[in-house]
C-alpha cells in the first residue's frame, strides 16, 4: 500500500531516502515506464517498446530491463549497471500531485511534490536527506524535482505522439521470442514497436507532419534503441552460465 502526503519541510524535516538499488526497494522489475523526454538517454542502453495501458487503452512506452516479470538484468549487487537511470526508477518515493486553489476567482491546479511514506526507500535513519537543516531543499530533492518535471512533460507529450504514430499505422505488435542457448528460450508478451518499413514508406507530407510535431525523432530513437537487445541477451546468457557453474560446483 502507498501512503502519499504533500511534501513539506516541517512535517518531513527528518525524511531521508535510501538511494541504493535492490529487490527490497522494488527494483526487481522486467520493465519500467519510459518517456519521450528521456528517449535520447534511454536509447543508448535500453530497448524501448510500447504496450497498451490496460486501464486506459492508451499507449505507454517502456524500457525493457529483463525477460521475466521480476528480472532486472541491470541490477546486480546493489548497483544499477547503466550510465543513465530511467526516470521511473530514479524518482523513488516521489510523484507530482496537484493542489486546487483559486486565483482571482478562477479555479487553478498547482503541481506539488508528494512522497509515499510507506515506500521501502523512505527512512529517518539513513540515506539522502530531503531537506537541509535550515529547511531548504537538499541537492537530492532538487535532482528529484528535475526528474519529475521530465516525467510530467514527457507524459503529456507522449499521449499525442503515440496516438499520432498509431493513427498512421506505425505501431505494430512484435514477437519477442529469443533463444538464449540450447536449453533456454525467453519471450515477453504484449509488446509493440515502431515499424521501420512502414515508417520508410511514409510520403513527404506525412513525414513533415511528424517532424514538425517532434514525433519523428522519437520514433527513430525508439528504433535505434532496439539494438540494445543484444546487451540484454548477453547479460542473460552470462547469468545463466554463472548459475550453471554454481550448480555444478555445488555437486562437487
Amino acid at each position: 500500500m502507498s501512503r502519499y502526503e504533500m511534501l513539506n519541510n516541517i512535517a518531513h524535516r527528518d525524511l531521508r531516502v535510501v538511494t541504493g538499488f535492490g529487490a527490497e526497494f522494488g527494483d526487481a522489475v522486467g520493465m519500467v515506464p519510459a518517456y519521450p523526454s528521456e528517449f535520447a538517454e534511454l536509447q543508448r542502453e535500453y530497448p524501448i517498446f510500447l504496450r497498451k495501458d490496460p486501464a486506459t487503452g492508451g499507449w505507454q512506452a517502456v524500457a525493457l530491463l529483463g525477460f521475466e516479470q521480476h528480472e532486472n538484468l541491470f541490477l546486480q549487487d546493489g548497483r544499477w549497471n547503466a550510465s543513465y537511470l530511467p526516470g521511473a526508477a530514479a524518482k523513488g518515493p516521489f510523484l507530482i500531485g496537484f493542489q486546487e486553489g483559486h486565483i482571482d476567482g478562477a479555479l487553478t491546479r498547482e503541481a506539488v511534490l508528494h512522497v509515499d511514506l510507506d515506500h521501502p526507500r523512505v527512512t529517518a535513519m539513513h540515506g539522502e536527506p530531503v531537506f537541509l537543516p535550515q529547511g531548504g531543499n537538499s541537492p537530492y530533492l532538487d535532482h528529484i524535482a528535475g526528474v519529475l518535471r521530465g516525467i510530467h512533460d514527457g507524459h503529456a507529450f507522449a499521449a499525442d505522439m503515440f496516438a499520432t504514430l498509431d493513427a498512421k499505422g506505425l505501431i505494430q505488435p512484435i514477437t519477442l521470442d529469443v533463444r538464449i542457448d540450447a536449453e533456454h528460450r525467453v519471450g515477453v508478451n504484449g509488446l509493440h514497436a515502431v515499424d521501420r518499413d512502414r515508417l520508410a514508406l511514409l510520403e513527404g507530407a506525412a513525414l513533415a507532419e511528424l517532424n514538425r510535431a517532434g514525433y519523428l525523432e522519437g520514433a527513430y530513437l525508439m528504433l535505434a534503441s532496439l539494438h540494445n537487445m543484444r546487451r540484454l541477451i548477453a547479460e542473460k546468457q552470462r547469468r545463466l552460465r554463472a548459475a550453471n557453474t554454481a550448480v555444478a560446483g555445488g555437486r562437487n
